[in-house]
């Protein structure tokens, strides 16, 4: 059974790297990914807050964070 796993991003370049290089490459037998745009699903936020996301991109795997690179900071998306 795969492993629910979350890829928060926003969407910019950063993030757009990071689905291509990182998302996009997972075994999807063992990672069932999915990917919240924090842009357009704003109420997802206090979410990815709680699983311990601080920038974007960021994976959470088993309920761990996992941050790739910098795009921005959760705290400054409004």
């Amino acid at each position: 059974m795969a492993e629910k796993t979350y890829f928060y991003h926003v969407g910019c370049d950063v993030c757009a790297d990071a689905e291509r290089q990182f998302a996009n490459n997972l075994d999807k037998t063992k990672f069932e990914i999915e990917r919240v745009h924090l842009g357009e699903k704003p109420a997802r936020r206090a979410e990815a807050k709680a699983a311990g996301v601080k920038t974007v991109p960021a994976f959470v795997i088993a309920g761990k964070p996992y941050h790739i690179n910098f795009g921005a900071n959760l705290a400054d998306l409004k």
